[in-house]
């Protein structure tokens, strides 16, 4: 995919009614007041070499960065955000709303913007933590505030 079709892929995401059930039927997860696109897991092979591994992270951080300019071209610089003290908060057994508690299983941070219109919040992370999976661009909008 190239930025273009990033950024259509969000445009359409801000744009869409969110599902009434969790599934996956308008990006790989979704539910009432989330879509998180390109969840499935990544095409990379968990027994590639370590150092294409590394390549494609690199790469695929490159998108995410690349990505955030135009957005933030759009709707201001973004904000920095660690999901790490989530992981921490869930571990604890606290509840943690959807789809936050999806990405802190799946990246360490996000950059994020509140898209005025639609009062839409959009992370990009890149999930490249499980070396079992394939890393991947997430794209998530939803109209669930931050934890």
């Amino acid at each position: 995919m190239d930025i273009a079709q990033y950024l259509a892929v969000i445009d359409r995401l801000c744009s869409r009614a969110f599902p009434a059930e969790h599934g996956g039927a308008d990006a790989d997860l979704s539910g009432p007041g989330y879509f998180v696109a390109g969840a499935a897991p990544g095409r990379q092979s968990a027994a590639c070499d370590p150092a294409e591994r590394a390549r494609t992270a690199e790469d695929v951080h490159a998108w995410k960065e690349a990505l955030a300019q135009r957005l933030s071209a759009r709707w201001g610089e973004e904000d920095r955000w660690s999901l790490l003290t989530l992981g921490e908060r869930m571990a604890r057994g606290e509840e943690i709303p959807q789809p936050w508690a999806v990405l802190t299983e799946l990246v360490d941070d996000v950059s994020l913007w509140r898209a005025e219109p639609p009062g839409r919040w959009i992370a990009l992370g890149v999930a490249d933590r499980d070396p079992a999976d394939g890393i991947r661009l997430l794209i998530t909008v939803t109209t669930t505030d931050p934890p």
